[in-house]
């Protein structure tokens, strides 16, 4: 794929996600039709989360010369960032946000910039392009749960 087809499946992402939540009532985003599964608002909250982290990390690669980035636990941020007080509209808009801002930013490189590189504390040395396909397979990756939960729902 193309880097100006990672970047468009990028974008793409919020709509997608938009998509599949359309229709449902707050009682079933907060539902867990699914034992030991993330309810739907949480698994929307765990990708705006994520989004801002991945921009840090990009933003990172493209400005410095093999930055350090750390992981992050999924779990820790789900027990500790009110997920369960947080509105889903506005977290749907912030990963729109996120991604429309930095998708202008990735339009603006030349192709090398996609090699450059950062050194993930886990993953060890992690290209540019490598971060944008994981981020970009995201919400897609997340779309198979909600599907399933709409599904156990129905």
């Amino acid at each position: 794929m193309s880097h100006a087809q990672l970047i468009a499946e990028y974008l793409a992402g919020p709509q997608k996600l938009r998509a599949a939540v359309t229709g449902m009532t707050a009682e079933q985003m907060d539902a867990t039709p699914i034992p030991g599964k993330w309810s739907t608002k949480q698994v929307i909250c765990h990708i705006a989360d994520f989004e801002p982290v991945y921009v840090d990390r990009m933003k990172r690669v493209i400005a410095e010369n093999e930055p350090i980035m750390m992981s992050g636990d999924p779990d820790l941020f789900a027990a500790r960032l009110a997920y369960d007080q947080r509105d889903v509209e506005v977290e749907l808009d912030f990963i729109e946000a996120t991604r429309k801002h930095m998708g202008a930013i990735l339009r603006s490189l030349v192709p090398s910039d996609f090699q450059r590189q950062g050194n993930h504390s886990e993953a060890g040395l992690i290209t540019l392009e490598t971060l944008l396909t994981n981020i970009t397979n995201h919400i897609p990756h997340h779309l198979k749960f909600i599907e399933e939960k709409r599904a156990a729902l129905a």
